[in-house]
C-alpha cells in the first residue's frame, strides 16, 4: 500500500518548489515534511525529489505526484457529496492545466473566469508552447492542456477548439529601416526577428508557407505574449502576433502587416484526462464554450 501522507508531502514539495513552502501548505514543520519524504524514499528505494532551488521531482517522483493529485481530486469530489465531511474539507480543489501563452493572452481568461464563477475550483496554469503542452499530459504533470497536437494522448479525451490566426507584423519605422526595398526572402533573412523561445517555430513556418524560404535571421527571445507585442511596437524586431491583438494596432497605424493575406492559422485542441470528475467536466465545458465563441472556425494558411 502507498503511504498517502508521505506522498502528499512529496507532491507538495514538487508543487511548491521547497520544503519550507510545502510545510506551510500542509500545516506542519519543514522537518516533518523532510522526514516523510526521506522515509518514503527509503521504503521505495528510489529518489523522488531532486533537492535544489526549486526542488524538482524525479521521473518516478513525477509519476507518484501525478497519481496522488488524481486521488486528491477524486477524494475532494467524494467529500463534497458527503454532508458530514464537506464541512471539514481542506478547501477548494485546484486543477493543474497546461496552456500556451498566446491563449492566456487572448481567449483563455474568459474561460477561466467562467469556470471560477460557476465552481469553487482554482486553476494552476502551466505555460508552455502549444506544440509541447501535450507532453505535460504524458508525464502526468497536468490534468488537461490546450495543445496543437491533434492525436489524443493515451488516456485522454480530445476536443477541437478552433484556430488562432497569426499575422507577421513590425513597427513602420522598423520596416523602413530594415526592409527599404520591400518584404522578400532576402529582407526576412536579415531583419531581426522575435521568438517566444527556442522551440517557437511560428516565424519559420510562416516564412516557408508564405514565401517559400527558410530563414535564420538575428533573433531576440521574448518569452511573453504581451512582451513580444511591446518589443515589436518599440521596433526591436518583427514577430508573429495573434490577429485579435494585432488588428487594433494595425488600424491605429502603430504596426504594419508584413504580408497581408499571408497568414498562419494554428489549430488548437483541448485534451484532458479521462478521469471522471465533475470539476474537470465543468472546466472542459467552459473552455469549449469560450473557444467556440472567440476562436476562428475558418481555416487560413493552416500550419503543418
Amino acid at each position: 500500500m502507498l503511504d498517502y501522507l508521505s506522498l502528499a508531502a512529496v507532491a507538495a514539495v514538487a508543487r511548491e518548489g521547497s520544503f519550507e513552502k510545502a510545510a506551510v501548505g500542509l500545516g506542519v514543520t519543514p522537518s516533518a515534511v523532510s522526514q516523510r519524504v526521506k522515509g518514503l524514499e527509503d521504503r521505495l528505494g528510489a529518489i523522488l525529489l531532486v533537492r535544489g532551488a526549486p526542488c524538482r521531482p524525479t521521473e518516478i517522483g513525477a509519476r507518484l505526484c501525478a497519481h496522488v493529485e488524481k486521488v486528491r481530486l477524486l477524494e475532494g469530489e467524494v467529500i463534497e457529496g458527503l454532508p458530514g465531511l464537506s464541512t471539514r474539507a481542506a478547501g477548494p480543489t485546484m486543477l493543474r492545466v497546461a496552456v500556451n501563452a498566446d491563449s492566456v493572452g487572448t481567449w483563455f481568461p474568459k474561460a477561466a473566469v467562467k469556470f471560477a464563477n460557476e465552481t469553487s475550483g482554482l486553476l494552476d496554469l502551466v505555460l508552455d508552447d502549444e506544440a509541447h503542452t501535450a507532453d505535460r499530459l504524458r508525464t502526468g504533470d497536468v490534468l488537461a492542456a490546450v495543445t496543437a497536437e491533434p492525436v489524443p494522448v493515451v488516456g485522454c479525451k480530445i476536443h477541437p477548439l478552433g484556430q488562432i490566426e497569426y499575422l507577421a507584423v513590425a513597427a513602420a519605422g522598423f520596416v523602413a529601416r530594415h526592409c527599404p526595398g520591400g518584404i522578400d526572402g532576402q529582407s526576412l533573412q536579415q531583419a531581426p526577428m522575435l521568438r517566444f523561445d527556442r522551440r517557437d517555430d511560428l516565424q519559420f513556418r510562416w516564412a516557408r508557407e508564405a514565401w517559400g524560404v527558410t530563414i535564420s535571421p538575428p533573433t531576440h527571445l521574448i518569452p511573453s505574449t504581451q512582451g513580444m507585442l511591446d518589443m515589436t511596437l518599440a521596433g526591436l524586431g518583427w514577430s508573429m502576433a495573434p490577429l485579435v491583438l494585432a488588428s487594433p494596432l494595425i488600424a491605429e497605424g502603430r504596426l504594419v502587416e508584413l504580408a497581408p493575406q499571408k497568414r498562419l492559422g494554428v489549430t488548437l485542441y483541448w485534451q484532458r484526462t479521462r478521469l471522471e470528475v465533475q470539476l474537470l467536466d465543468r472546466l472542459t465545458q467552459a473552455v469549449r464554450g469560450v473557444a467556440a465563441e472567440l476562436l476562428s472556425r475558418t481555416p487560413s494558411l493552416e500550419a503543418g
